[in-house]
Formats: structure tokens, sequence, C-alpha cells
């Protein structure tokens, strides 16, 4: 989990809150029936969302709790937070949230050289760059350091060949980081390399993957003798391990709720919570004053309510020493579980009208989210790698065996790059 910035803020919380206040009312444009979500489903390529965050950086609002010389505002998580309850009742580019500036701005501000923090975080901060991150690779499951995409290095270029997949919006970003293996000589965990990729460009192409909801967020790539510059390594060659931990740290760390770079919520309109979202879904089939339905409205409200102190709990925790960081595993495996208790929730209020719907009814969304359920337990690692972590770097129970440790990768029977389908 983040702490709270150590910066001495001249504007205290309360004062910022006002400003916040007034100037969203003056500058963002106001919700009218739909979430934050809702227009981030309609705005599939992010145009709209770099409009947003252009306004959000040219008034003074945008990367609150990133470093002024980076294009931020050096404020604390409460400031962040206080600009995130104001925000509620205007549209904000939540798209941008993750991976973008949470995961991946966050991860450039912990390992990028000068020239590349002043490079890209102000244009991440700006909007003018989305990010995305290029992890999974389609015979990889869930072992990430068995990544056999491969870079290899002539002179100061590296040549990128192979696949990855999963990959959240990379048809609308500019760049991405990418894992890659560059020494294939040396155990699994210590042979990878962290690349800075500019996306559109020759030997990168992207496919859009069908989801069953109709949606195409998901992407693969395939990578033919794509150039990168030395200076494009973020990190160090061959510890690239310890540049993804991160990165996967700040990816629970966004996933949980705890991440200072999340701006606005995605709820609908100003102060409102599960609870209020699920009277109105109970109310649209008549069915608010069943006691059994009130029981599940009451459900969601305490799930979201633990959650909220939870990871405010471990977020102290974290600051004052108490736990590892690696302790962000629990809320963000509370988050997934919960996400998923409320997508059946969901279904449980509708009742019949989940599987069919008229046009416009607000059952549509609900039981199209309820096919992707899953997903929020699968980003930052699946739930049972969340348990792993938990349980061997939280409570320090000893490791499984692994048949591959301290094998040479090039030793190690795995599957091979995937090659483009014709």
């Amino acid at each position: 989990m983040s702490t709270e910035s150590t910066t001495d803020a001249a504007e205290d919380v309360e004062s910022f809150r006002l400003r916040a206040r007034a100037w969203l009312a003056e500058n963002m444009p106001r919700i009218e029936g739909k979430s934050n979500a809702d227009i981030a489903r309609e705005d599939e390529n992010g145009v709209y969302a770099r409009k947003l965050q252009k306004i959000l950086f040219d008034g003074g609002f945008a990367g609150l709790c990133f470093p002024v010389e980076y294009g931020g505002q050096g404020l604390s998580l409460a400031h962040q937070r206080a600009f995130t309850e104001e925000s509620g009742p205007y549209q904000m580019p939540t798209v941008l949230n993750i991976p973008s500036l949470s995961i991946l701005g966050a991860t450039l501000l912990d390992f990028g050289t000068e020239a590349q923090k002043k490079r890209h975080l102000p244009k991440l901060i700006s909007g003018e760059e989305i990010w995305v991150q290029f992890l999974s690779e389609p015979s990889g499951g869930s072992d990430l350091a068995g990544l056999v995409t491969k870079a290899t290095r002539d002179g100061d270029i590296f040549h990128l060949n192979g696949s990855k997949i999963w990959s959240s919006g990379a048809f609308r970003a500019d760049y991405a980081l990418v894992l890659a293996r560059t020494n294939p000589e040396v155990p699994k965990h210590s042979g990878i390399t962290v690349f800075i990729l500019k996306i559109h460009q020759p030997g990168v192409e992207i496919q859009q993957i069908k989801m069953a909801t109709g949606a195409n967020e998901f992407c693969q790539e395939f990578f033919d003798d794509v150039p990168i510059p030395i200076e494009d390594v973020l990190g160090k060659i061959d510890d690239g391990w310890t540049v993804a931990s991160r990165l996967l740290f700040h990816e629970r760390d966004a996933m949980g709720g705890g991440s200072p770079y999340l701006s606005g919520q995605g709820q609908r309109g100003h102060g409102t919570s599960n609870r209020s979202d699920l009277i109105e879904l109970a109310e649209s089939n008549g069915t608010l004053g069943d006691p059994a339905i009130r029981q599940l409205i009451a459900e969601a409200k305490i799930n979201e309510t633990v959650g909220e102190q939870l990871t405010a709990r471990t977020a102290t925790a974290i600051k004052q020493g108490l736990v590892p960081g690696t302790a962000g595993s629990i809320p963000r495996l509370y988050s997934a579980m919960t996400s998923e208790r409320r997508q059946e929730i969901n279904l449980e209020i509708l009742g019949t009208a989940a599987p069919v719907w008229e046009p416009g009814a607000p059952s549509r969304q609900k039981s199209l989210d309820y096919l992707m359920r899953q997903g929020g337990s699968l980003g930052g690692g699946s739930n049972e790698m969340q348990r792993n972590i938990i349980s061997e770097r939280v409570l320090l129970m000893p490791r499984e065996y692994a048949a591959d440790k301290d094998k040479p990768f090039n030793e190690v029977l795995h599957n091979q790059t995937p090659t483009r389908p014709r």
C-alpha cells in the first residue's frame, strides 16, 4: 500500500477542498444520469478522457501526489482523497487511473532516470500520453517470470520479438512498459529487463479480443524485431524483476483502492455508494420493499465500509512499519472477493430481468458486468497469487517447492514464443 506523501503542503486539506469544490463547479461538466464508468465505455478511444485530463492539468488539479518537478502538485494522499470526494458529481477521466497513472506513472517515478521522468511524466499527468502494461503472455499462465518474449541486444539497440496478451486498452495507448527476456542463461527471475516501448510503430501489431460481453478492451500484441534504444530501459538490464515486482505492488495498491494516484470515482453522482446504486436497481423492478432484497443491499454496504476501513488500516500499518509493503495484497484480495459478490447481488436483485432486458434498461449493464465479474480477481495477480503473497511475505510461511528454482532458463522446459495466427 502507498503511504501519505511527506510533502509539507502550503495549503491545508480543508482549504484545498473548498478551492477544489469551487473550481470543479466552474470548470468540469456534471454527470447527468451516467457514471464515469459509463462515460469511459462510450469513450472507447480515450479522446474525451484526454480532454478532461487536460482541463484538470491546466487547472492545477491533475497528478496531485506526483512531484511538482514532473508536472504534479506535490500534495498528500489526504488532498487527493478530498479532491476525489468533491469530484463525485462531475465527469472525470477515470479510465486513465488504471493502469496509466496509478501503476505505470508510479513505477516510472520509482525507477525512471531523470531524463525519462521529465520526458514522460508531465505528458502522462496532462493526458497527452496514455500508458499500458505488456506483461502476460499466451503461454505463460500465472508464471510471469517464465516469459518467453525476448529482447536481443545489438550495441545500444535491443530488438524485441514475441507476444503479449490481455493488455487492457493497448489500442488507444501511446506507450507501454514491456517485460522481455534479455539473458536466458541465468535463472528466470534474473534475466528479465523492463523497457519503455512506443506502441504505434513498425513491427508492433495489436489485435483486439472480442469478449463475451461484446467489448473488445483486451488486446494481444505481436512484436517483430522492434528496435528499442538502450535509453528506454527502465531500471537495470537483467534486473527487470525488481521493477516488475514494484509495478505489481502499485497494481495491487490501485486495485485495492489505496493508491495516491487514483483520481475521481466511478459511482453515479456525489456521495453515492453501492447501497444507493442498488436501491435504484431494486426500485426499477419494484422489489425495494422485499426484506431479502434489503438484506442484500445492507450486505453490499457493509462490504464497502469494511473495505474502506481495511484499506486505511493497512496503509497506516505499512506507513508505521508494522507490516511489510506486501500487505497491500490483503485489501487487494478483499476488494476482488467483494467485487465478485457485488455482481452476484446485482443479479439476485434483478431476478428474471437479468437474462433478458428492454433497450435502455438498467439491467443490461449489470448483467454484462456479471460476465466480467472475475476480471478484478486477476489484476495484479490472481486471488490465489495474493494468498501466496500474504502467506509467504506477510505471515512468513515457507514457500512451496519450485522445480525450476536456480536453474538457467534455457535449461528449463517451457512453452515457446507463440506465432501470429494467419
